[in-house]
């Protein structure tokens, strides 16, 4: 069975630069509104959250699983962001949209 969008929404997807201490736009090119839509494996009972920007090229920005143990966090203004800590390693991004996480 293959994998089903279960949310969608139009938002800025952010990276944070830990050197420089500041949330950057991912990809390339000019900032960009990206469709940003979470997908469920109902085989492997996974998750993942995945962005492309609404331009013609459809730039992927972001592309990673929801794991166990993701901390979801609003901001001020309509941004989230989301942290993970496993073992050494750390990811992290953010969202800034025109809707709340629940949409």
């Amino acid at each position: 069975m293959s994998e089903t969008v279960i949310c969608s929404s139009r938002a800025t997807v952010m990276l944070y630069d830990d050197g420089n201490k500041r949330w950057l736009p991912a990809g390339t090119g000019p900032q960009a509104f990206s469709r940003v839509q979470i997908y469920h494996n109902p085989t492997a009972n996974s998750f993942r959250v995945v962005g492309r920007k609404m331009q013609p090229d459809q730039q992927v920005v972001i592309n990673c699983a929801i794991v166990r143990g993701v901390s979801w966090s609003p901001r001020p203004g309509r941004s989230y962001c989301w942290s993970q800590t496993q073992e050494s390693q750390q990811a992290g991004g953010g969202l800034r949209g025109a809707h709340s996480p629940q949409s």
